[in-house]
C-alpha cells in the first residue's frame, strides 16, 4: 500500500484524466507541468517505442532536479489504427478525420510511464485494444460538437459520448486507453517507496 507522506509525488502532466486516475489510486500527490521538453521524434522510430520515448523525454525535461524525497510522474499516449499514428487533432476537420477512420475498426492504444526519481528510473507500457462500431457522419460531427476532443489522441476520450455509445469491445485495461494504466503504475511506483 502506499502511503500519503512516504515521498512527495509530481504528476507531471495537465491532463484532468490522468489526475482522476491518480486520485481513484488514492495517492497524495501534486500536479507540475512546467517543461522544456519538444515532442519530436525520428521517422524511423519503431511506433511501439514512440510513447516510452515520450515519456521519458518528458521526465528529463521536467524544470528542475529532484530532491531527494520526491517521485516524478510522466506519460504519453498514443492511438494507432491502420499503421497511422493518430495524435492530438489540429481542428474540427482533423478530429472528423480521425473519427471516421477509427469507425467499424480495431485499434491499439499505447500508454507509457516514466517513473523517476533522485537516483533511479524505470519506463514502461501498456497497449489495449479498442474496437468501435461503424459510425455514421452525424455521430461523428455530433461528438465532435459536443465534446470538442481536441486535446485528446485519436480525437476521442472513452469517458466521454462516443465512448458510451460507439465502443464495442476492450482488450486490455479500460485506465490504459484513459491516460494512465493504473494497475501497472501502482506495482511499479510501490518500488520507489
Amino acid at each position: 500500500m502506499i502511503l500519503p507522506g512516504q515521498k512527495k509525488i509530481i504528476l507531471a502532466s495537465g491532463s484532468p484524466r490522468r489526475k482522476e486516475i491518480m486520485e481513484g489510486m488514492g495517492l497524495v500527490f501534486e500536479v507540475d507541468t512546467e517543461n522544456s521538453f519538444k515532442e519530436e521524434y525520428s521517422p524511423d522510430t519503431p511506433h511501439e517505442k514512440i510513447p516510452e520515448l515520450m515519456s521519458q523525454g518528458k521526465s528529463h525535461g521536467f524544470h528542475r532536479p529532484l530532491a531527494e524525497n520526491e517521485i516524478l510522474i510522466t506519460s504519453d499516449t498514443m492511438v494507432m489504427c491502420r499503421r497511422e499514428i493518430l495524435g492530438k487533432p489540429k481542428d474540427r476537420e482533423d478530429a472528423i478525420r480521425m473519427l471516421r477512420l477509427l469507425s467499424g475498426c480495431l485499434h491499439r492504444v499505447i500508454t507509457a510511464v516514466t517513473i523517476r526519481d533522485s537516483v533511479r528510473e524505470t519506463t514502461f507500457s501498456d497497449t489495449s485494444y479498442v474496437h468501435f462500431k461503424e459510425l455514421s457522419d452525424s455521430e461523428i460531427e455530433y461528438y465532435v460538437d459536443t465534446c470538442r476532443p481536441y486535446d485528446k489522441a485519436g480525437a476521442y476520450a472513452i469517458q466521454e459520448w462516443i465512448g458510451y455509445t460507439g465502443i464495442t469491445k476492450i482488450d486490455g485495461s479500460y485506465y490504459t486507453i484513459m491516460g494512465l494504466p493504473a494497475h501497472r503504475l501502482y506495482s511499479e511506483l510501490q518500488k520507489f517507496m
